[in-house]
């Protein structure tokens, strides 16, 4: 964690406090020494809303990267041709102000949401899909741990399935 936040050139997205019953699973990160981190992810494991457990990556990506379009499903490196037309789909706050996600089509295996925050994409990827719904009801507020002050005791789980290299 402390790595990957030394050598971001994004944001590494926390959802602080965590929602009930879920765990920090893992961190990871697309770039290199000399470039720096130009997408960050983070994943969490908690209870569905359903039953049975499910995952949630928070992926912030600098334009063009395709990290978040990738474990969404989607072919190209954005959400593609439609998206942002029409009121967002959810709000979640960033540092203290809302930032608009739309529903972006990913297939039915997961819920996938898409905006920008602080000039980057923000996306939010749930599975299974109707996890999805905790971003529209859970009035997440995410923390940028690159900022000084966001050190917390984390709650730590098994590292995630998502981020070990498989097809998602």
């Amino acid at each position: 964690m402390e790595a990957i936040s030394q050598n971001a050139r994004v944001p590494v997205w926390l959802p602080w406090p965590l929602p009930t019953g879920w765990l920090v699973t893992g961190f990871a990160e697309v770039g290199d020494e000399r470039s720096g981190g130009r997408a960050t992810v983070v994943a969490l494991s908690g209870p569905s809303v359903t039953h049975g457990p499910a995952d949630l990556l928070i992926i912030a990506e600098e334009p063009g990267i395709g990290l978040g379009a990738a474990f969404a499903g989607l072919e190209g490196p954005d959400p593609g041709d439609g998206f942002g037309d029409g009121p967002p789909h959810a709000k979640i706050d960033v540092k203290g102000h809302p930032a608009a996600l739309w529903c972006v089509d990913s297939g039915s295996d997961r819920a996938a949401y898409a905006g920008e925050a602080l000039g980057d994409w923000l996306w939010t990827i749930a599975w299974p899909a109707e996890a999805g719904c905790l971003i529209a009801l859970a009035e997440l507020s995410l923390r940028d741990l690159r900022d000084d002050g966001q050190a917390y005791e984390l709650p730590f789980g098994a590292f995630s399935p998502r981020l070990g290299g498989e097809k998602t």
